[in-house]
């Protein structure tokens, strides 16, 4: 039997009038899965729960940001703190504070942080820096990784622009671009070329460390070692854009897992607690040429915002308890070998990639190592399993290019749930 689903409808209808395509962010649409979004009321733990009370296993988690499940104890009780004392200030908290010296304590090469609104901002504001700080123009980044909706790095950029097929957005300059390079993602001789032929002009590379805007594609051995080496030979920065995995696939992040230190690092979501904010970090004498102290501008009315501090001082101090990533680790291969043996079963072509606690069943013949192969992933096939997850009452990302994330509030009784949901769903499209 169907969910009910008369209220989402309804409220998407009117939501359309007044929002571009009813959302506020494009992959929430659905409409690489064919479906109408579902408007959600409230979550708790590792539960979502519609405006038509339907209750779903939650996979998305905020896309990353919920990391602890939702509604934690600790983390709403700091808010309501938080709040009663005002929610914006535009003046310095000592919660600001406190917040970098966690982030600098986990974090092996940031020794100073600058916070901001968001993923975008960062590493927006990074490149800048890596601009100044170089005296060069040109960026380098991958196909397939997604580094927010700055215009210089719309370029082939995964996640949301390749769920919509637009490689590009309308709106960006030509001249913005132009000095933005591109390399296959774990492809170093492609990097090698590039810094032969413009290595006196290239400021920086940006990467993501673990690549999960194209699904999650994990480095293969050597290849951020190898990044360090070309940048440190050539004079160029190295930024890793953590956004997603910061605090997600280990506490120090993907730099702690896997090393190929950067020079700058870009960080969101789990350092929020789920509010907005963002982050970029560094050296000393990279992060002192930022205004006040240097010359390089950048500013933001909510930067540091209270509410958010209060959040990600809350997350990252539960999160550095013994044991805590061992249990994610537990949860996250426990559902990742289900979802490989069931598709086996079923005979349809598909595996699962996980890094720590993400993963994506991408349904493909072929392993996934860079944005081409990610895009011969069979799409309509993703989103006819996605739907049939979700009558079975698990909410994954709607895209075939996006990840699922396991929090510490799912138990073993939900990923046995959702194994079997699995088995159901792969069933009705093998």
């Amino acid at each position: 039997m169907a969910m009910p689903r008369k209220r989402s409808a309804e409220l998407f209808e009117e939501a359309q009038r007044y929002l571009p395509g009813g959302v506020n962010s494009p992959v929430r649409a659905f409409k690489a899965v064919n479906g109408q979004p579902l408007f959600i009321k409230r979550a708790q733990g590792a539960r979502l729960y519609d405006e038509d009370d339907n209750e779903f296993l939650d996979y998305v988690c905020s896309w990353g940001a919920i990391i602890l499940g939702h509604s934690h104890p600790k983390v709403t009780s700091a808010l309501k703190q938080a709040v009663e004392g005002g929610t914006s200030f535009g003046a310095p908290t000592e919660r600001e504070t406190t917040l970098a010296k966690l982030i600098t304590s986990a974090v092996p090469s940031v020794e100073m942080v600058r916070f901001v609104n968001s993923g975008t901002e960062a590493t927006m504001s990074a490149l800048r820096l890596a601009r100044a700080f170089t005296g060069r123009d040109k960026i380098m980044k991958f196909a397939g990784c997604y580094h927010g909706h700055f215009d210089g790095l719309l370029v082939r950029a995964g996640s949301g622009v390749t769920t919509l097929g637009l490689p590009d957005s309308p709106g960006v300059p030509a001249s913005y671009t132009q000095n933005t390079l591109v390399a296959p993602y774990n492809d170093l001789r492609a990097v090698e070329q590039l810094f032969t032929a413009f290595g006196k002009d290239i400021a920086a590379i940006i990467v993501e460390p673990v690549a999960a805007n194209m699904g999650v594609v994990a480095p293969r051995s050597g290849f951020l070692q190898g990044l360090r080496e070309i940048t440190s030979s050539s004079g160029a920065l190295l930024i890793f854009d953590e956004v997603i995995t910061g605090f997600r696939v280990a506490y120090g992040g993907a730099q702690a897992l896997y090393g190929g230190t950067p020079d700058l690092t870009c960080l969101g979501k789990i350092i929020g607690g789920g509010l907005p904010t963002g982050a970029y970090g560094g050296r000393r004498e990279l992060m002192e040429l930022i205004a006040p102290l240097g010359p390089v501008y950048q500013a933001g009315t909510l930067s540091g915002n209270p509410l958010a501090m209060a959040a990600g001082i809350e997350t990252l101090e539960i999160l550095g308890q013994p044991g805590i990533y061992e249990q994610l680790e537990e949860r996250a291969s426990a559902l990742e070998n289900g979802l490989t043996r069931l598709a086996a079963e079923s005979g349809v072509a598909a595996f699962t990639s996980r890094v720590g606690s993400i993963l994506t069943l991408f349904f493909a013949k072929q392993e996934v190592t860079d944005y081409e192969s990610a895009l011969s992933s069979d799409t309509k096939l993703y989103g006819r399993f996605f739907n049939h997850m979700l009558e079975r009452g698990i909410y994954l990302a709607p895209s075939q290019f996006e990840a699922a994330f396991v929090s510490l509030a799912h138990t073993e009784e939900d990923i046995d749930a959702t194994l079997r949901a699995a088995e159901e769903a792969l069933s009705h499209i093998s």
